[in-house]
Parts: structure tokens; C-alpha cells; sequence
């Protein structure tokens, strides 16, 4: 075997003189460690290319769109579960998945009037709204003017609507929870008419939790139609002609 000779402070040797054998190994691992190098760089490129892609195509979130109510199927169809019901048409009419979770929600991304949009059906249950809304809120760093809220309202028939900018809870402990944890009572919101008690025995824990009849889901189904065209406006800052389009 020749001797070694030192390049840089690195031990360098020629391979004459060793075994064929031997020799054969060496090269073959050789070559498999670079073949292995080579597919790790190649990985890691596609990786690249592939969150830049996906990047590009999901873009950032801009606005936030909640629909306050109760998980469970013992509150499907109930009056308290209105902006549930409201969120439901708005993530069909855009080809929405509402579908995963995060946030304490069950929440979908996508692209309504030509924003990047979440939206959310917090799980945490009604009193509790707020921690779901202002988690994704920091998360994503959206203000709360971009942070759109639908719930109940039992001011108005079933089948109405009032959009507002800003305002208070209104006695809403759901609305009560997001300006308690957030700070603020600056976010729009879309209240969906649920109709009054009809008599004053009732207590209003029953009420809200009763279900909707017949006749008033197919006006709660009007009213989610001109929600969902009411939130297009919002999202490109024309509130007020939501307002005057759709409130009641």
C-alpha cells in the first residue's frame, strides 16, 4: 500500500494493493451513499416546490366567518343553533369542507368573493364561543373588523336578518364570551331572526333550545340564502349595502 498523503489536514489514501473483494465494497457503498445523498436532495427540493405551491394557491387568510352554536345532534335544527345552520348553507353555496379541526372548531378554508376565508363552528359550546374565535383569531392575525359572527336573535321573526358592524352582546352569552376574551366589540356580525318566546312562562334557555317547525325552517333557509350574499359583500367592505340590501 502507498503511503498516505495529508491534503488540508485530511488523511488521503490511495486503494492500491487492497483485495478486489474489499475494494468492490468500498465502491459499492460509495456509490450507495451517493445515490442516497442525491434522492435526500431531490426530496428535499420537492418539498420546497411543494409548500410554495401550496402557499400560493391557499394564500393567507384575510377574514374570519363564525357560526355560533351547540355540538351535538341533540341541538341540530334547534333555534340556538341558527348560525350553525346559516354557516352550513354559506360553506355549500362557496364549495366549502367544513371538516377539520383546529381551533376548538370544526372549521373549513376557501375563497368567498374573491377573499381567503375560515370558517368555524366553535365545539366549545355556546358560553364558551369566545375561546374558539379569539384562538384563531391570533393564530391568523386577523383584527376583529375582519371577523364575522352569525347567531340567533330572538328580536326577530325566524327568516329575518340584521347586520350590524359592531355592538354590543346584546344579553347573547355566546357574543358576551368573544368581546369578553377579545377585547373588543368591533367585529360585524349577521343576526338570524329565531322568533320570540310565545308566552312569557317560557323560559328562554327552552325556547332557544326548542326546534324550529316546518314552516320556519324554510324561511330559516331564505334567510341563510341572503346571508350567504350578504358575507360577500362584507368581505370586500360594502357592509353598509349588506345593510340595505338584507336587513329586516
Amino acid at each position: 500500500m502507498r503511503e498516505q498523503k495529508n491534503v488540508k489536514g485530511v488523511a488521503l489514501k490511495t486503494y492500491e494493493g487492497l483485495r478486489p473483494s474489499t475494494l468492490q465494497a468500498f465502491k459499492k457503498a460509495y456509490k450507495d451513499n451517493v445515490k442516497a445523498a442525491n434522492l435526500s436532495l431531490r426530496s428535499c427540493i420537492i418539498m420546497l416546490f411543494s409548500k410554495k405551491n401550496s402557499t400560493e394557491n391557499t394564500g393567507s387568510i384575510e377574514y374570519i366567518i363564525v357560526g355560533l352554536g351547540n355540538p351535538g345532534s341533540q341541538y341540530e335544527n334547534t333555534r340556538h343553533n341558527a348560525g350553525f345552520i346559516t354557516l352550513d348553507t354559506i360553506a355549500k353555496k362557496n364549495d366549502i369542507k367544513v371538516d377539520r379541526l383546529k381551533f376548538k372548531s370544526l372549521c373549513g378554508t376557501g375563497t368567498i368573493g374573491g377573499k381567503r376565508v375560515l370558517l368555524m363552528k366553535p365545539s366549545t359550546f355556546m358560553n364558551l364561543s369566545g375561546q374558539a374565535v379569539t384562538e384563531a383569531m391570533a393564530f391568523y392575525k386577523i383584527p376583529p373588523e375582519h371577523t364575522i359572527v352569525i347567531f340567533d336573535d330572538i328580536s326577530l321573526e325566524p327568516g329575518k336578518l340584521r347586520i350590524r358592524r359592531k355592538g354590543s352582546d346584546g344579553g347573547h352569552n355566546g357574543i358576551k364570551n368573544i368581546i369578553y376574551l377579545s377585547g373588543s366589540d368591533k367585529f360585524p356580525r349577521i343576526k338570524v331572526g329565531v322568533g320570540a318566546k310565545p308566552n312569557p312562562h317560557w323560559e328562554l334557555a327552552d325556547w332557544v333550545l326548542s326546534r324550529f317547525t316546518e314552516s320556519e325552517m324554510k324561511s330559516l333557509t331564505e334567510a341563510a340564502e341572503n346571508a350567504t350574499k350578504s358575507v360577500e359583500y362584507m368581505v370586500n367592505e360594502q357592509t353598509d349595502k349588506a345593510m340595505n340590501l338584507f336587513n329586516s
